[in-house]
């Protein structure tokens, strides 16, 4: 009898023993299940309701029925694309708002790239006095809400051939201001500008620190002007910075509601966001829908234009080992007043918009600014003569304070959530780098920052306005709310917290690990304390975002679940000048407030961290 002998370490399992094998490897990795249950979760959140938004487009809806008396809710139908795209109404329904949408949103692009780069420019390269109050100062437009500065543009601005009262401008000067300048493109263009500048300077100026001096002081050698040494030199440098606030800009400003709304609706400017609130608003689901669609493909296009545009270059290196050097730039005796001017802006975008506010809440007529007609009724009551007796005080006002108490429960409820999913997504996407896993969950939990916010909302009320599964409808609820505030800022929370993942070595939890110590608490007592800093940091965007939202909710709201953005807006339509100056000083006093308090506690979490 003969036989032969297994070479040592030739042995292998059965196939059930491998795979049993294997089961068991994955099964340890608590990392990989988490990050299929995260991708699952995402994915009916993000790519469920993008794909539901689609077939609502080719769906009869029941406002459809009055046009297609034969055809049964839910049949498919493509009666939404003739009637927005080649039907008599087209030119009202789409057109004219598409091209308003894209006049306004690449206007404001284009000047908000202007202020952030020249901004840019100024407080880091140049000795431009105060340059760190001047990083502070300039970061201050993006802490209040976008619309803000439409309601202070048109209380000064506001003439009585709309309706109403007019606005500080005709009482102090005597003459009323033309229509286009109180309304339509241009106040919107300018407003929007001086909200989002700050995503193009905040881009610009954390690349324009890594640029090396030298390169300039090449081209100087070679003759060129100063103006040319940007343009030519620092500029193309710049490109993914310039492209990546050129992307922000373009996606918020197209995406925006409150603005718009507040200075064009008046006079029938409608953009894509205002015509979908339209359509939303007469039931004719199926358009507002299918306009939703327009926005996120757009949104989607101009992404990829600007990936190609970029993409063209081979190299955008600015830092070497040859040495580094960032010389500033002397102004001479521009100094001041370039200073000088940038206050003046400033004033402009933060201060005067305020204070118009705050004394709009104080004037007892619209329309009537002396000192005689000052009270201080719509805050604290007492009524007295002269004052409107429809707007209740503050005190009193029940709509403000449960909009109040509904906002900062939203805020907090987000941010809590945004924080815990925030941080397992950076913990799997960090701890699974370079896996399928890591890279599908890093690009779905970005998906919902470029979906402009009103399809977003659009997107929401055609999932979850009827039962899904198990799942009851949850239009009309606050937990909507919630679930669609989570999944749009979520894109926050998971940036800070991949990048306060990546700095913590995977030593430490290995280490805890063979001691015998528990994910779970491995969790709780090492990782998230390293990492408390950046997730509170990513938590704050979401909740002063939320704290001042519009866009996304104002489809979702309710007069039972009503935010303060959303009754500030209720009251600006219904030209209630006095209440919308109480509720909105009420609204920006509670974002700085938040802002302040939240900042002092990361700071604190640093230190004890350190």
């Amino acid at each position: 009898m003969s036989g032969t002998t297994a070479p040592a370490g030739s042995y292998r399992l059965p196939f059930g023993g491998r795979a049993s094998r294997r089961l068991w490897t994955f099964l340890s990795q608590p990392e990989r299940i988490l990050g299929i249950v995260l991708a699952l979760i995402l994915g009916g959140l993000v790519l469920v309701p993008l794909f539901e938004l689609v077939r609502e487009t080719v769906t009869v809806q029941p406002y459809d029925r009055a046009y297609l008396p034969k055809a049964q809710v839910g049949d498919f139908t493509l009666f939404h694309y003739e009637r927005v795209f080649a039907g008599r109404l087209s030119w009202a329904i789409f057109y004219k708002p598409f091209f308003n949408s894209l006049v306004t949103a690449l206007g404001a692009t284009i000047i908000c790239l202007t202020i952030g780069c020249s901004l840019a420019w100024l407080v880091v390269r140049t000795n431009i006095p105060f340059r760190n109050t001047l990083h502070t100062l300039v970061m201050i437009p993006y802490m209040l809400p976008s619309w803000v500065l439409a309601l202070a543009w048109i209380t000064f601005f506001k003439n009585d051939r709309i309706g109403g009262a007019m606005g500080a401008f005709a009482y102090f000067f005597g003459t009323q201001p033309p229509d286009w300048i109180a309304y339509g493109p241009i106040p919107i263009v300018i407003c929007l500008s001086l909200h989002y500048y700050v995503y193009s300077y905040l881009s610009v100026s954390s690349s324009l620190v890594s640029v090396d001096s030298q390169l300039e002081e090449a081209g100087a050698m070679s003759g060129l002007s100063r103006l040319k040494q940007i343009l030519l030199i620092t500029a193309p440098l710049l490109l993914p910075a310039i492209g990546s606030a050129v992307v922000m800009t373009f996606i918020r400003v197209i995406g925006s509601f409150g603005t718009p709304a507040v200075l064009g609706m008046p006079v029938r400017y409608y953009v894509l966001p205002t015509q979908i609130y339209a359509a939303m608003g007469t039931r004719n689901a199926g358009d507002g829908f299918l306009l939703a669609l327009v926005l996120v493909l757009l949104a989607c296009l101009f992404i990829y234009v600007n990936q190609r545009m970029i993409g063209v270059r081979k190299s955008f290196v600015t830092l070497s080992g040859k040495g580094f050097r960032n010389k500033e730039i002397d102004l001479g005796f521009w100094r001041w007043p370039i200073f000088a001017l940038l206050m003046v802006l400033m004033v402009a975008a933060v201060a005067f918009p305020l204070v118009l506010l705050v004394l709009q809440s104080l004037i007892k007529t619209a329309g009537n600014y002396s000192l005689s007609n000052l009270t201080l009724h719509y805050w604290i009551g007492g009524g007295g003569e002269g004052v409107d007796q429809l707007q209740p005080a503050l005190v009193n006002n029940g709509n403000v304070l449960d909009a109040t108490w509904n906002s900062l429960k939203l805020s907090f409820m987000t941010a809590m959530t945004t924080g815990i999913f925030g941080f397992l997504i950076g913990y799997v996407v960090v701890r699974t780098r370079g896996t399928l896993t890591s890279k599908s969950l890093e690009m779905v939990a970005f998906l919902p920052y470029i979906f402009p916010a009103l399809a977003f909302g659009a997107i929401y009320i055609g999932m979850f306005s009827h039962p899904v599964g198990p799942f009851p409808a949850l239009y009309g609820t606050f937990a909507l709310l919630v679930l669609i505030c989570s999944v749009k800022t979520l894109p926050f929370t998971a940036r800070t917290g991949i990048a306060a993942l990546l700095q913590i070595d995977k030593s430490l939890e290995e280490a805890a690990r063979i001691q015998g110590i528990g994910w779970f608490r491995r969790m709780v007592k090492i990782i998230v304390p390293i990492a408390a800093g950046g997730l509170l940091s990513g938590m704050l965007l979401s909740l002063i975002s939320i704290m001042r939202e519009l866009s996304l909710i104002v489809l979702l709201v309710t007069p039972s679940n009503n935010v303060l953005a959303g009754v500030i807006y209720n009251y600006q339509s219904q030209d209630m000048p006095q209440l919308v100056g109480v509720a909105t000083t009420l609204l920006v006093a509670l974002v700085i407030g938040i802002n302040i308090v939240i900042r002092v506690l990361t700071r604190n979490v640093k230190v004890a961290a350190a």
